[in-house]
C-alpha cells in the first residue's frame, strides 16, 4: 500500500515507522507549507496535521479520488462540509478523535456505563483529560467523544470547561503536562462512592497502529466510516 502522510510531526513519524514495519511504502510526506504535490500517486492519505490544515488536506485527498483517514481534532465545525464532499466525489473517509484500538474499546465501555448509571441521579459525572504541552486543542477530541456519548444517554445538555457552568453540563478538565501521550478518566461521583473508568496511553504507538489498520481496511471501499466499522463493533 502506498501511503501519503499529510502532516509529518510526531504522529506522522510514528505512523511512518509502523507502516514500514507492516510492509507499506511512504510515497509522500507533506508538512506545513508544502505545495504542488500529487496525491494521485498514493493509495491512501493519512492526515495527522493541525486544525487549520486538516480541512484542506482532507478535501485535497477526496478531490484526488484518494481515500483519506484523519485523526486531527479541532476542525469539526466543517465536518458536514467534508461529509458532503465525500458523498459528491463518491470517496472514502474515516475520522476518529482517537485511532487507538484500546481507546475505541474504552468508548464502548463508556457508553455501557452511561446507560447503566443514568437512572441513578445521585451520581455527577466529570471527565478529565491529560496530554502533552504541544497539543493545540482543549479539550481533546477523545474527551468530547466521551462526553457526547454520555449526553446521548442522560439529561446533560452539553459539556463545558468551566466548573461554574457545569450544573446541567458535563465538566471536562483539560490538563497539559510535558511528555504525556494521553490519559482520559470518566468519574461518576456521589456522596457515598465513586465509579471511575480510565484509559492511559503509554506511548503514541497505539494511535499509529490504529491509524494504519484503518488505512488498510478502507482501501477499496466507498463511504464515510468510523472506527466502529473498522473494528466490527455492532
Amino acid at each position: 500500500m502506498k501511503i501519503a502522510l499529510l502532516g509529518y510531526g510526531r504522529m506522522g513519524k510514528v505512523i511512518e515507522q509502523i507502516a514500514l514495519k507492516r510492509g507499506h511504502d511512504i510515497v509522500l510526506k507533506i508538512d506545513k507549507g508544502d505545495t504542488g504535490y500529487d496525491l494521485s500517486i498514493a493509495d491512501i492519505a493519512i492526515d495527522f496535521s493541525v486544525p487549520s490544515a486538516a480541512v484542506d488536506n482532507i478535501s485535497t485527498a477526496l478531490n484526488s479520488n484518494v481515500p483519506v483517514i484523519s485523526g486531527t481534532t479541532g476542525w469539526l465545525d466543517k465536518f458536514e462540509d467534508i461529509k458532503a464532499l465525500c458523498k459528491q466525489k463518491n470517496g472514502a473517509f474515516i475520522y476518529a478523535s482517537n485511532f487507538s484500538l484500546g481507546v475505541n474499546l474504552f468508548f464502548e465501555l463508556n457508553k455501557i456505563l452511561a446507560k447503566l448509571i443514568t437512572p441513578f441521579n445521585q451520581y455527577d459525572v466529570q471527565i478529565e483529560e491529560t496530554h502533552h504541552t504541544q497539543k493545540q486543542d482543549a479539550p481533546s477530541g477523545t474527551a468530547i467523544t466521551l462526553a457526547e456519548s454520555i449526553i446521548e444517554e442522560s439529561s446533560y445538555k452539553g459539556w463545558t470547561l468551566s466548573p461554574e457552568t457545569a450544573k446541567e453540563k458535563i465538566e471536562i478538565e483539560a490538563k497539559r503536562i510535558e511528555n504525556v501521550p494521553g490519559t482520559h478518566k470518566v468519574n461518576y461521583n456521589s456522596e457515598i462512592d465513586s465509579v471511575e473508568i480510565i484509559h492511559t496511553a503509554h506511548n503514541r504507538n497505539g494511535f499509529g497502529l490504529g491509524a494504519v489498520i484503518a488505512a488498510e481496511w478502507i482501501v477499496g471501499k466507498k463511504g464515510i466510516f468510523t472506527m466502529r466499522d473498522v473494528l466490527n463493533i455492532q
